[in-house]
């Protein structure tokens, strides 16, 4: 099933389908958690993917191949790779904040506040006009219908939405220009002449990649790159709000540096960065970066040759181009956790997420591979390319992949064995202590994948491209 999976990837970017059979798959397939969806065929696939465009690189490189292997069940933990950390003695906390979740409403429906980030959280409590108490959040809800609910919350810049099925969804005008999109896009913006790669002994030896990308998926890209040799500086902003365990989380392999985009001395330090990069990552909606001289096509004015890889939550067309949104925000208007809780019963009332962030790794993980396949052309054929994706593409192409039964989803374990962790599993030295985490999936013959640096403190360096490695 991971073959088949992987096989309508690779066409999307121009590659062959049946190199899917390159990657070789060990360990059970799903339901390896307990919820309908693929999810471990999905990290699987889209780890082979990651797999294949870095033996491409090194192909390019030294006209070597190597032999690619993914096992199923350790691809589906990194799908919640934040939860299996400990920094020094005690475990990094994941806990979502108490206000988000799924509420009824006057209607006789259900709406999902999302309130991980204090702005987010502010602006629904806002809304709703009252402190942050769950209880009193319930209260409140229950006095809006769930359509007026989700776009108060949006009108205010929170996040949070309605619970749909997957009936209602597939009649609603974004999942129709989503369903006109592939699962991503790799598309020549500029020309320029072909670029050989930096010289080194990994696939991604001397390549620059800023990561302007929060919370999970973009920060999964950058992270993927790195473990393949990659140079990456995530740029965030002291002003931003951020979970502290997701940047442990991502931050394997990279710099760390801040800037305020809202200066103009700032925008000119990272002009000046992005002149000697070769891959830039952003997670913004489209067209919020234009009026600050990050556009696409601004960018690759400034370095030819760049590859841009752009990230959304609901794609680049139809109504909701522009709409914030997250993981478990696609989960909730898409069908998705309305199915999840249809399939596996739980102690509370009402839609439910599956175990894991797959939407998110998978998004990242997918980014990264098209990242790489433009490093790819740009090194054989030229240009500046964009890697254009979005969450609620990656989502529905997992729902495309179908269920299992429920009676073998509600039979799966809840959690991996600790010999299993264990294996998968090593510590990084930080500037906070020694950090337990999971290591990279993706097993290659010839350039194992690694992390050479460990993650920071966010700002931790200076916004200084260091030598090419």
């Amino acid at each position: 099933m991971s073959t088949a999976a992987l096989r309508s990837i690779l066409p999307t970017v121009g590659i062959p389908a049946d190199r899917a059979s390159e990657v070789k798959f060990s360990g059970e397939t799903d339901p390896i958690l307990p919820t309908p969806y693929r999810i471990g065929v999905a990290g699987a696939a889209t780890l082979g993917a990651t797999g294949i465009a870095a033996a491409d690189l090194w192909e390019l490189r030294s006209g070597k191949k190597q032999a690619i292997g993914v096992d199923v069940r350790h691809a589906t933990a990194s799908l919640r790779s934040g939860h299996y950390m400990k920094l020094g003695d005690g475990n990094v906390s994941h806990a979502r904040n108490s206000i988000m979740g799924v509420y009824p409403t006057k209607d006789g429906r259900w709406s999902y506040v999302h309130a991980n980030f204090p702005n987010h959280r502010a602006a629904a409590l806002s809304v709703l006009g009252v402190p942050e108490d769950k209880a009193a959040v319930a209260k409140a809800v229950l006095n809006w219908n769930a359509l007026d609910l989700e776009e108060a919350i949006l009108a205010a810049k929170g996040a949070g939405g309605m619970v749909r099925t997957a009936a209602e969804w597939a009649q609603h005008p974004q999942a129709a220009a989503i369903a006109a999109l592939p699962v991503m896009e790799i598309v020549k913006i500029a020309d320029s002449a072909p670029e050989p790669l930096p010289p080194g002994n990994r696939p991604l030896s001397g390549v620059r990649v800023l990561d302007l990308t929060r919370v999970l998926a973009g920060p999964t890209c950058a992270r993927t790159l790195a473990e393949h040799g990659a140079d990456v500086m995530k740029i965030t902003g002291a002003h931003l709000p951020n979970l502290g365990y997701q940047e442990w989380d991502t931050g394997h392999g990279k710099l760390s540096a801040q800037l305020d985009l809202r200066k103009s001395e700032d925008i000119s330090t990272l002009h000046g960065l992005v002149k000697d990069a070769d891959v830039f990552s952003q997670g913004y909606r489209p067209g919020t970066l234009g009026g600050r001289g990050l556009s696409p096509e601004e960018l690759a004015k400034i370095r030819p040759g760049l590859v841009y890889v752009s990230l959304c939550a609901f794609s680049h067309a139809g109504p909701w181009a522009s709409r914030r949104g997250f993981d478990t925000v696609v989960q909730t208007v898409s069908g998705i956790t309305h199915r999840q809780a249809e399939v596996i019963p739980y102690k509370t009332p009402g839609p439910q997420f599956y175990p894991v962030s797959a939407i998110d790794y998978c998004t990242g993980y997918l980014m990264a591979f098209g990242a790489m396949e433009a490093l790819r052309r740009r090194a054989t054929e030229g240009g500046s390319w964009m890697v254009r994706i979005s969450l609620a593409q990656v989502g529905k192409w997992i729902v495309d992949l179908g269920e299992v039964s429920g009676d073998a989803a509600r039979a799966a374990g809840e959690e991996f064995t600790p010999a299993e962790l264990e294996l998968w599993s090593m510590t990084s030295q930080t500037p906070s202590g020694p950090l337990k985490h999971l290591k990279p999936v993706v097993q290659l013959s010839e350039t194992p994948a690694f992390w050479a640096r460990p993650s920071v403190p966010l700002g931790y360096h200076q916004p200084v491209w260091p030598a090419r490695s």
